[in-house]
C-alpha cells in the first residue's frame, strides 16, 4: 500500500482476557521506529475491524514498564506512539504480561515478535503435555481427568492454533494470510474464513484511509 514502509505479520495470541494481536511476528527482523509506529496503526485497524471493537489498546513489548526502559528502538518507538492521538497507546508491556491480555495489540520488531510467538507456541504445547502426563500417571488422576474432561477440552481448544487460521500480512495491496507451517485442513478452513472477514470488513481500505 502506498505510504506503508514495511508490511507486517500479525498473529493472534490467546490470553486470559481474550485475543491479543502481535505485530510484527517475523516479517521484519530489523525495524525502525517508524515501522513499528505503522504496525501499531495497521494492527489497531485490523483488530478493531475483526473484533468489532472501538478504542483498541496498544502496548509496546519491552523489558520494563517504565517509559525510558529498553533499547533505542523501543525508546524512540515509545515517543512516536505516545505522541499519536489516533492510537490508544497504554505504554510498555513486559513479557510476563502478554498472557494476561493487558493490550489488544502488542508491537515489536519482527525478531522479538517471532521469539515471543514461538515461545508462546512451545509453552502451550509443553503445558498441555505436562497436564496430560500428570493426570494419567495415577489411577486417581485418571478418574479426575474424566471428571474435568469437558471443561479442560474447552480450555485447551483456546490454545489450539488451528482455531485461528493464520497471520495476516498487513500493508499489502492484496489480501494475504500466512498459514502455520504445520497447518491441517481445519487450520486452512479457518484461514479462509479469516480472509473472508478481512475482505468483508475492507481492512485494506481502512488502512489506506487512516494510515497517513
Amino acid at each position: 500500500i502506498k505510504g506503508v514502509e514495511r508490511p507486517a505479520l500479525g498473529s493472534l495470541i490467546p490470553t486470559t482476557n481474550g485475543m491479543t494481536l502481535l505485530m510484527d511476528c517475523g516479517a521484519n527482523v530489523d525495524s525502525k521506529p517508524s515501522f513499528l509506529h505503522q504496525f501499531a496503526k495497521m494492527g489497531s485497524i485490523y483488530y478493531g475491524s475483526v473484533f468489532k471493537q472501538e478504542n483498541v489498546s496498544v502496548g509496546l513489548i519491552n523489558n520494563g514498564s517504565e517509559a525510558k526502559k529498553g533499547n533505542q528502538l523501543a525508546k524512540d518507538t515509545y515517543e512516536l506512539l505516545n505522541q499519536d492521538s489516533s492510537i490508544n497507546f497504554i505504554g510498555n508491556i513486559e513479557g510476563r504480561d502478554i498472557a494476561f491480555g493487558h493490550a489488544n495489540v502488542i508491537i515489536a520488531d519482527g525478531f522479538t515478535g517471532n521469539v515471543v510467538l514461538k515461545h508462546t507456541e512451545g509453552l502451550a504445547t509443553a503445558l498441555m503435555q505436562m497436564i496430560k502426563e500428570g493426570m494419567t500417571s495415577t489411577w486417581y488422576g485418571k478418574i479426575g481427568a474424566l471428571l474435568v474432561k469437558g471443561p479442560l477440552k474447552k480450555t485447551l481448544k483456546i490454545m489450539d492454533y488451528t482455531e485461528y487460521g493464520g497471520a495476516p500480512l498487513l500493508g499489502l495491496e492484496g489480501l494475504v494470510v500466512k498459514a502455520h507451517g504445520s497447518s491441517n485442513a481445519k487450520a486452512f478452513k479457518n484461514a479462509i474464513k479469516q480472509c473472508r472477514t478481512f475482505s468483508k470488513e475492507k481492512v485494506n481500505e481502512k488502512i489506506k484511509q487512516n494510515l497517513l
